[in-house]
């Protein structure tokens, strides 16, 4: 490895930056979120919890074939026609109570109107969304970034695991704390975040898989190296 590449020999801000960067390069853009319109994305990230994409892009088919990709459709669908439609994405009784709860929620908050919900204030929207049932985090930053367009990054499994192994974040470091890490250090652009997330996560998939990770390919290769990863909060360290 060339001498100057390590993050540790640079701000974090900086460090994060020349990640994006590389990964843009030798990845290019990833056109994030696979989707026509916000309800789709929204019923995406439901539907992505816990599965692979392509079984959501299986529910989401199927929920379109049917013309439920459209609110006025999707509130009178039927228990058993919904869950039908979610099967492929798997714990399909689980994931239609998600969508109705939101239903349920955007009707009784928003009117039922998207623009109402994306009207409110991003942070208070994001503590709402929070307190329904079947939305965690992961979720509703998904849900936030994509169909709102709000700069929420969404630090999920592939983020935290490859910051860890750049030893840029501590390898206890929850969802909310590596999120908070990175607003600190990136410039709160809703683009940028969906950039940058699409492409971790992409280069988890690639190579910086949970096991047997493909490093000698990685396009963060080079910035391998030992360095001094963001502190837990005390009262966590005891447990970490």
């Amino acid at each position: 490895m060339q001498s100057g590449t390590r993050a540790n020999q640079v701000e974090p801000r900086v460090a994060l930056r020349r990640f994006f960067d590389k990964m843009l390069v030798e990845l290019g853009p990833q056109d994030w979120w696979p989707a026509r319109t916000r309800l789709e994305v929204i019923l995406g990230a439901i539907l992505v919890q816990n599965t692979a994409w392509q079984n959501a892009a299986l529910a989401l088919k199927q929920l379109r074939k049917k013309g439920l990709l459209n609110l006025a459709r999707l509130r009178h669908a039927t228990r058993f026609e919904l869950e039908g439609c979610v099967r492929p994405a798997g714990f399909f009784r689980q994931k239609a109570d998600t969508i109705q709860n939101f239903l349920a929620w955007l009707d009784d908050t928003c009117g039922g109107s998207l623009t109402g919900m994306f009207a409110l204030p991003p942070h208070e929207l994001r503590h709402q969304l929070l307190q329904v049932k079947g939305l965690g985090p992961e979720t509703v930053d998904a849900i936030l970034l994509y169909a709102g367009q709000r700069p929420f990054f969404v630090a999920d499994n592939y983020t935290r695991r490859i910051l860890a192994r750049h030893e840029v974040v501590h390898p206890g470091a929850n969802y909310g704390e590596v999120q908070e890490f990175l607003h600190h250090h990136l410039p709160a652009d809703a683009n940028l975040f969906n950039e940058y997330h699409a492409l971790l996560v992409e280069v988890g998939k690639q190579y910086c898989k949970r096991q047997e990770p493909q490093c000698g390919d990685c396009p963060l290769e080079d910035f391998l190296g030992p360095h001094q990863p963001i502190p837990l909060p005390a009262s966590r360290l005891k447990t970490a």
